[in-house]
């Protein structure tokens, strides 16, 4: 076994699965939900925002969400495989066009929102009935097909 072998095989086990990490592209509003340890306390705490960036891959893959506080930007970058992320939750699903969306840095007010996705759900909608039947065996939907003659 070789270096990269042993490396993988480590990395393996610190993954989260794919049940854990719901499916979120650029744009979409999300809720970070982070363990805060305080002493021998531990709390969640609730981040919000709108997710401008994703980056690297495998265990160093890495979310950039910004929100306005106090009329001010803050941007907070969250290693997605951390064991400080409890959950993440997508609250609406923006329409982006880019694949970093750090033009929102220079925007004030309204064109600082990003308009709903309602077009071209159709691969999110996929992906979510795909994880709820993966348990289930998953049976093919026939589609009517009109005649052409009658």
């Amino acid at each position: 076994m070789n270096r990269t072998d042993t490396i993988e095989s480590i990395v393996a086990d610190q993954l989260r699965g794919d049940a854990d990490i719901p499916y979120f592209t650029v744009g979409d509003t999300l809720n970070v939900h982070t363990r805060i340890i305080e002493g021998e306390k531990e709390r969640i705490q609730v981040y919000q925002g709108v997710l401008i960036g994703m980056k690297g891959r495998g265990i160093n893959r890495t979310i950039t969400v910004r929100r306005i506080v106090a009329n001010e930007g803050v941007e907070r970058i969250f290693p997605l495989h951390s064991p400080r992320i409890a959950k993440i939750e997508v609250v609406r699903r923006g329409d982006a066009r880019r694949a970093k969306l750090y033009y929102l840095r220079d925007r004030v007010g309204k064109s600082r929102r990003l308009r709903d996705q309602r077009r071209g759900l159709k691969h999110v909608q996929a992906w979510e009935a795909k994880q709820a039947t993966s348990g289930q065996a998953a049976t093919p939907v026939e589609e009517p097909v009109a005649d052409a003659g009658e």
